[in-house]
């Protein structure tokens, strides 16, 4: 009899094992990239839509400043028209204008069109004949930034028909 220490067997990795763990391990970090593509995905998300959300509250501030410049434009007598201070004052307004164009805000399209909820806010309905509701007027302009309503046009409302709205306009 060998009385000498008996050797284990030494077990060898099969390449079996090894190639699952390296699939396993491989599968994990591709998980973790991912995750951290939508993480940064979603951040820059999420400060885009904080800019828009400074944007339109800095803009509902300012309407009504340009609400109030467009009114005193609107009612400019005659005799006053050609005015320089009259012109600074218009000048004033195209520049408020701007900026707010600028900063990506768009003024809504009214007179003339269908009328829409989403976007249009009708305070009288005039009476008349047609299929759809008709913008007749607008009372205050609306503004909104990409598909967001910053501030609803305010508008009349007359029905009538699409092919041919200077019919309406006139009230015919």
């Amino acid at each position: 009899m060998n009385n000498s220490p008996k050797k284990k067997p030494q077990t060898k990795p099969t390449s079996s094992s090894a190639d699952n763990q390296v699939a396993a391990l491989t599968e994990a970090l591709q998980r973790e990239r991912a995750d951290s593509l939508n993480l940064r995905r979603r951040h820059e998300q999420d400060i885009a839509n904080l800019r828009n959300y400074v944007k339109a509250d800095v803009d509902k501030d300012l309407l009504p400043v340009i609400d109030n410049f467009e009114r005193s434009v609107k009612h400019i007598p005659d005799d006053l028209k050609d005015n320089d201070y009259i012109s600074g004052i218009k000048s004033i307004l195209n520049q408020f204008e701007k900026v707010i164009k600028d900063l990506g805000v768009d003024k809504i399209e009214t007179v003339g069109q269908i009328f829409d909820p989403s976007v249009h806010e009708a305070v009288s309905m005039e009476e008349g004949e047609g299929e759809h509701e008709i913008v007749v007027e607008e009372l205050q302009s609306g503004y909104k930034i990409g598909d967001q309503v910053i501030r609803h046009a305010i508008v009349k409302v007359k029905p009538g028909n699409l092919d041919n709205p200077d019919k309406l306009n006139k009230g015919e």
